[in-house]
């Protein structure tokens, strides 16, 4: 089941390709507000000359208003409607040394630089030219680029912002669902591989401070996986 939700569009990719871009990427996060664990970014690639005439799997929507039976069902099908699909991550190590926002800036180069090693541009023609769309207000992409860590983009991407774009357009709500079930089944193998992990329910919570998941930190402190930085308890 799904609650009621507005149905996305490809308006704002349409609008891009206008704008001359060949290709339009879609870019969403996960994993941001968890205590344990990687932050995670989805990135969705569809050449601009596919656009007029694609049509969006049914029911794709923002990962939230999923549920997991859902994302699973929807998996494979939006995996094959994209040109290209990556998840980028960054550790909680990362998260801690240099913050939520850098972290995210560099799941999202890692993700946009597998997407662009996964495209088959022809060599001979000339380069490519690439938008992303970003869900929220905040471009955390383009201020981490030059930066000593980050991985070098094969060909530059130029960044948009849109609030609610992992509602309102279909390639970002297709990296959203993308990157959430990654993540999940990242956080439910760690909880099932070893006991250490297991005690705090990653399986059942995903790494987000659910009662039991706070309780369990208070009692035994936290593992090597928690963003101890944070507020755990």
């Amino acid at each position: 089941m799904t609650t009621s939700h507005e149905i996305p569009t490809l308006l704002t990719e349409r609008g891009l390709a206008e704008r001359n871009y060949d290709v339009v990427i879609g870019l969403d996060e996960v994993g941001r507000g968890a205590l344990a664990g990687p932050v995670m970014v989805g990135a969705v690639a569809v050449r601009s000359a596919r656009l007029s005439d694609l049509d969006i799997i049914a029911g794709v929507a923002d990962s939230k208003l999923l549920s997991a039976n859902r994302r699973e069902a929807m998996l494979g099908d939006l995996e094959e409607w994209s040109d290209a699909w990556a998840v980028g991550a960054a550790s909680n190590t990362e998260i801690d040394e240099f913050g939520i926002m850098h972290a995210l800036g560099m799941a999202a180069l890692r993700a946009l630089t597998d997407v662009q090693t996964h495209m088959a541009f022809d060599a001979r023609a000339s380069r490519p030219s690439i938008c992303a769309i970003l869900d929220g207000p905040y471009d955390y992409i383009t201020k981490v680029v030059d930066s000593f860590d980050a991985p070098e983009l094969q060909y530059p991407v130029d960044v948009i912002t849109q609030i609610k774009a992992d509602q309102h357009c279909a390639t970002v709500s297709t990296a959203s669902v993308i990157a959430k079930v990654t993540r999940d089944h990242v956080m439910t193998s760690l909880a099932r591989s070893e006991e250490a992990y297991a005690v705090y329910g990653w399986d059942r919570n995903k790494g987000y401070g659910s009662a039991a998941h706070r309780e369990a930190i208070a009692r035994l402190g936290p593992s090597p996986l928690h963003r101890v930085s944070w507020h755990l308890s």
